[in-house]
């Protein structure tokens, strides 16, 4: 709890409100600083809020992850283009302001945070093998394989990973397993996911005309993604916006900033913090 006060004052955000994390599939819940179960933390924030007199708001747990980039300097403006990659979800929205989210695409099985875990499991990397499996891609070599990119050859804006992973498992399964085929396969199973990401998000610049592109969520920290994503962009004229490293992960500071935005437009809520499972993203209140 220290920590996340702390963190918080550190962003500039004075002590008027607290923000907490209640809603959404695969959330950890946030009073500046993640907690869980979901209850305890909506229970601990409603309580700490009531004991400071101050108010208390729900903040939706994608929608902290959307508006992480804007704690950086530069910061977007709306309207933009959004895409969250996280272990939990892979989706495209279309931001025209705090509440205004249209959805454009999404994850239809496995996200992409979560095949990069199971692919690194598949190579013995562990699990979650997401971040170990990167840094093995640094040196494979991407041109021993060629697999998949998945939906690439459809028009629409949605994912699929399962299938990829799948197509991994099989060619790991009949490899010598030797330290360079681990690396090569990691590099090859990376080149295809972000090129998959980039192909989506330049077809959503194009169809939606927007010229910023906020990139969130935990494998935007996946430093090839980053320039891949900043080089293409480019040649459109758009501009890409990303969180610091830190930040791009589960963190309190999203939190405390999309429910300091909302305390900003007088957003109120009553003493009972309603818990949400589920929780469209485009079902929030627009402010």
């Amino acid at each position: 709890m220290r920590l996340g006060t702390g963190e918080a004052r550190r962003q500039g955000f004075p002590d008027d409100g607290v923000a907490s994390g209640v809603g959404g599939s695969g959330v950890r819940h946030q009073l500046w600083v993640c907690a869980r179960p979901r209850e305890v933390g909506a229970c601990f924030a409603r309580s700490l809020a009531y004991a400071w007199k101050v108010p208390a708001i729900g903040v939706h747990h994608l929608e902290g992850h959307l508006l992480s980039p804007m704690l950086e300097t530069p910061a977007p403006q709306f309207p933009f283009l959004a895409l969250l990659v996280s272990g939990g979800h892979t989706l495209l929205a279309k931001v025209q302001g705090l509440g205004l989210y249209q959805l454009l695409g999404e994850s239809l099985d496995d996200a992409a945070g979560e095949a990069f875990d199971k692919t690194g499991k598949i190579l013995g990397l562990g699990y979650p093998g997401g971040s170990r499996l990167a840094k093995l891609a640094e040196t494979g070599e991407v041109s021993r394989y060629h697999f998949p990119r998945p939906m690439t050859d459809r028009p629409d804006l949605d994912f699929s990973f399962s299938g990829l992973k799948t197509h991994v498992l099989h060619v790991w399964q009949a490899s010598d397993k030797s330290l360079q085929t681990q690396q090569d396969i990691a590099a090859c199973f990376q080149q295809a996911v972000i090129d998959t990401l980039v192909i989506k998000c330049m077809r959503a610049l194009e169809l939606t005309e927007a010229k910023q592109l906020v990139v969130s969520g935990g494998v935007s920290a996946n430093l090839m993604l980053r320039k891949t994503l900043i080089e293409k962009a480019a040649t459109v004229g758009a501009q890409v916006f990303f969180p610091r490293l830190e930040f791009c992960t589960d963190n309190g500071a999203m939190i405390a900033y999309a429910g300091y935005q909302r305390l900003l437009a007088r957003q109120t809520e009553p003493l009972a913090i309603e818990i949400r499972s589920r929780w469209p993203l485009d079902g929030l209140i627009s402010v």
